[in-house]
């Protein structure tokens, strides 16, 4: 008897800015899984970065320079853009009963 195919939240949105699900067996080994497992590592990586980068631009002290409007806007839309990253990874993981 087969394992029962699965929906997993993909790390990507469709043309139309909705979520993409793919239909997968229990071991979740297809071409577009592996794809999926590299954008999110992808993804997460670049979230690490982008915290590295926050944490050196808001740590200066008042004798460094310091971050101008639109750096720190810059900063704020890409750390929201890593953290809705993230959130979708665990959402997924946690859907397949994978560990983050």
């Amino acid at each position: 008897m087969s394992e029962p195919e699965r929906l997993r939240l993909l790390p990507w949105a469709g043309a139309d800015g909705r979520r993409c699900y793919l239909s997968t067996d229990a071991d979740g080994s297809g071409y577009v899984a592996r794809l999926a497992d590299e954008v999110e590592a992808v993804q997460l990586a670049m979230g690490a970065r982008l915290v590295e980068r926050a944490s050196e631009v808001l740590g200066a002290s008042g004798r460094e320079r310091r971050a101008r409007p639109n750096e720190l806007r810059c900063l704020a839309y890409g750390l929201v853009e890593a953290l809705r990253d993230a959130l979708r990874v665990a959402e997924s993981r946690g859907g397949r009963g994978d560990r983050p």
